[in-house]
């Protein structure tokens, strides 16, 4: 079984609604924030200078293709959430990140968002690259299922 990433994070008055309860969309600032907390965990980021870019050859980056949430549980004003990450399917080129959102043991939220890694490159659209070696091998241990593709 593979042991997710944990990271917290407080919902602030500016992630409510009017009711007082977390707005759908925070979720997805907080599932972005938990996949740069793990990036960062292993001296890595979404942005990122590889031999290719110090060459002049633009840098790394990983622009979202998909993103849901389904939540079950309102999370609050003050609370103060446990945000897991996996990754669900890691690509040729892409990641399937997998967060699950957790209040005092109960479940929330579950969400998903697939990331392609991409050489940008100053006044030239995305391309996308197969996932460099060092960059997969410091994932692999958040997999859930290691594919191809």
């Amino acid at each position: 079984m593979t042991t997710p990433f944990r990271t917290t994070r407080r919902v602030e008055f500016s992630d409510t609604d009017a009711a007082g309860i977390m707005h759908f969309s925070a979720f997805f600032r907080f599932m972005e924030q938990a996949e740069h907390d793990l990036l960062r965990s292993l001296g890595l980021s979404v942005v990122m200078a590889d031999d290719v870019a110090k060459a002049g050859g633009g840098k790394l980056s990983w622009p979202r293709v998909h993103a849901d949430c389904d939540f079950r549980v309102p999370a609050r004003y003050e609370d103060v959430l446990e945000i897991e990450v996996t990754i669900g399917r890691l690509g040729e080129k892409s990641a399937n990140y997998q967060f699950r959102f957790v209040l005092g043991g109960k479940e929330l939220a579950t969400g998903e968002i697939t990331s392609v890694c991409c050489r940008i490159i100053a006044g030239q659209p995305p391309q996308s690259v197969a996932i460099p070696e060092w960059f997969r091998a410091k994932l692999s241990p958040f997999v859930v299922s290691a594919t191809d593709g």
